[in-house]
């Protein structure tokens, strides 16, 4: 009897635990950048006195699903998407280096090239700074350049994004949703890597597909529940005859 309240038990956690990643990506549908994230999970044997017949389902470390997102033409300069594989680098607010596929950009007020969160964005030479009273465009292999908004319109090169394509399964995702490698260490820049200006790229989540899952979860708690009411009401049953027995 205990056996299926274990199963039952173990098993709506886990379809609790399902809606909770799959509510988060979509609350996230609209971030621009944004990857899908995934879960699995893993027998887990219930350690105690008695035989090893009792295991739980448990969560195994939370992926994300890397495929690309939709790129959308925005014409504002300061929006570029990265096209195909590769990251943007960014200083985290811990001071690390993490990566990130939302390329909306902005200047602060001393016209630091930075993100919508207000995280540093990294060039090859470390922040990038743009002068007062020129306009910026960037070019497809992340160039970053500077032009006169009077007098003669002669771009000046103020260095390079850092843009990275470490393998998928060296990353990991932060609680502040960016990633970073696994090791902690800082990847290299792969001048391989492009990037679209004037666009940005949506997030990966499927609308249809993360509601249908939501549906598909909530039916299968729903049978866990009916399984723990069962099991209840077998051992009540049981109590019942064993008490008229006695």
């Amino acid at each position: 009897m205990d056996r299926m309240i274990y199963v039952a038990m173990s098993g709506a956690k886990s379809m609790m635990q399902r809606q909770d990643v799959i509510s988060n990506n979509l609350a996230n549908i609209s971030t621009p950048g944004f990857r899908a994230e995934t879960v699995a999970f893993r027998v887990a044997p219930v350690q105690g006195d008695g035989l090893p017949t009792r295991a739980f389902s448990a969560e195994s470390t939370p992926g994300a699903d890397f495929t690309p997102g939709v790129i959308t033409t925005t014409g504002r300069p300061l929006d570029v998407a990265v096209t195909g594989s590769g990251w943007l680098a960014v200083q985290g607010s811990d001071g690390t280096e993490a990566y990130t596929r939302n390329g909306g950009l902005q200047l602060n007020d001393q016209g630091v090239l930075q993100t919508q969160n207000g995280l540093q964005v990294l060039g090859d030479g470390g922040p990038i700074a743009v002068p007062a009273g020129n306009s910026v465009s960037i070019a497809a292999d992340g160039t970053v350049s500077a032009v006169p908004l009077t007098g003669a319109k002669t771009p000046t090169s103020l260095g390079r994004l850092k843009l990275v394509n470490p393998p998928t399964a060296d990353l990991t995702r932060g609680a502040d949703g960016l990633f970073r490698t696994k090791s902690g260490a800082a990847a290299d820049a792969d001048p391989a890597v492009r990037v679209a200006s004037g666009a940005i790229e949506g997030s990966n989540v499927n609308a249809i597909e993360a509601m249908t899952g939501m549906i598909s979860l909530a039916r299968q708690f729903e049978m866990q529940m009916k399984l723990l009411q069962t099991a209840e009401s077998n051992a009540r049953k049981g109590s019942s005859v064993l008490s008229s027995n006695a």
